[in-house]
C-alpha cells in the first residue's frame, strides 16, 4: 500500500520535469496569441486537451505514484505563485511574460495588419461592437483586444451616450 504514496523517481527530478513544462507551456502561450477562456473556438479546445495528454509523460516520467502526483501538482502551483509575484512586482517580467493591448480600430479605421497579426476575424470584432452598444466601425474612436483576451470599445465623443435628463 505504501507504494502508492512514493514516487518511483526522486522528488528532484519529478520538481524539475514539472518546472521545466510549465515554462514550456507558459512560453508557448504566450507567443500563441491572447484569448479568453470563454472565446475558445472548438479547434482551441482541442490543441488544449492534446497537450496536456502530450506533456503528461513529460510531467510523470514513469511515476503513477500519488505521491509524485502531489509533488508534481504542488510543484506547478509554487512556481505559478511565484510567476504572479514576479509579475506584480516587475515591469520588465510583465512586459515579457504577459500580452500587450493591441489597437484594432483608431477613429473609424479598421487596423487589419494588427486584426490579421493577432487573428481577429471581422466577424469577431463586429460582435465585440455589438456589445458595447456599436453598430458601425466608424462610430468607434478606439478598439482594443486586451492582454486578456477581451475586446475594449471606446465610442468617438459624438456617438457617446450622453447623460439622461
Amino acid at each position: 500500500m505504501l507504494h502508492v504514496f512514493v514516487p518511483d523517481i526522486p522528488i528532484t527530478e519529478k520538481v524539475l520535469r514539472s518546472v521545466v513544462v510549465y515554462l514550456f507551456l507558459l512560453v508557448a502561450f504566450r507567443l500563441t496569441g491572447k484569448r479568453q477562456v470563454g472565446q475558445l473556438t472548438p479547434f482551441d479546445l482541442i490543441v488544449l486537451l492534446i497537450i496536456s495528454n502530450v506533456v503528461q509523460n513529460a510531467l510523470i516520467g514513469n511515476d503513477n505514484s500519488l505521491g509524485g502526483g502531489l509533488v508534481g501538482a504542488a510543484a506547478i502551483l509554487a512556481l505559478n505563485s511565484a510567476v504572479v509575484e514576479v509579475t506584480y512586482r516587475s515591469r520588465r517580467a510583465r512586459r515579457l511574460l504577459e500580452a500587450q493591448p493591441t489597437l484594432l480600430i483608431r477613429d473609424g479605421r479598421l487596423l487589419e495588419d494588427n486584426m490579421r497579426r493577432e487573428r481577429v476575424t471581422l466577424d469577431d470584432l463586429l460582435a465585440a461592437l455589438r456589445r458595447n452598444g456599436v453598430t458601425d466601425p466608424a462610430h468607434v474612436r478606439l478598439a482594443m483586444l486586451e492582454e486578456n483576451g477581451g475586446i475594449s470599445v471606446i465610442r468617438r465623443e459624438a456617438d457617446a451616450p450622453g447623460p439622461e435628463p
